[in-house]
């Protein structure tokens, strides 16, 4: 698994992920995901258009990391995940605590919602 991290615009963190989040590959990105993801109050932008297979462990990652951010006064948004992991994530109901979106405008919205 993959993690690159860039600036979007207004502020906002990108985090890139490519690859499989399980056990394995959720283990390579945790620690550097957490720090970016639950340090400081931030809107971040999760693209998981690159991530081709999602298991528990890596929704836990999600889960346990938007909530630190929730309480930091900031928020996450889920971007692009293809068909197969948005399947998983809707099915788990993640998409209660963290919104997904589709399009720049769609997380925009999402990070105002949130």
């Amino acid at each position: 698994m993959e993690l690159a991290v860039h600036e979007l615009e207004s502020g906002i963190l990108g985090i890139n992920l490519s690859g499989r989040m399980d056990i394995t590959g959720t283990q390579q990105i945790d620690l550097k995901f957490s720090a970016l993801t639950s340090t400081r109050r931030a809107q971040i932008l999760v693209d998981m258009s690159n991530v081709t297979f999602i298991a528990s462990i890596g929704i836990r990652t999600l889960i346990v990391n938007a909530k630190a951010q929730k309480l930091r006064g900031g928020s996450m948004v889920l971007y692009k995940p293809n068909d197969q992991v948005e399947e998983v994530l809707r099915a788990t109901g993640i998409h209660s605590i963290i919104p997904i979106a589709h399009d720049i405008d769609a997380a925009r919205g999402a990070f105002g919602a949130a």
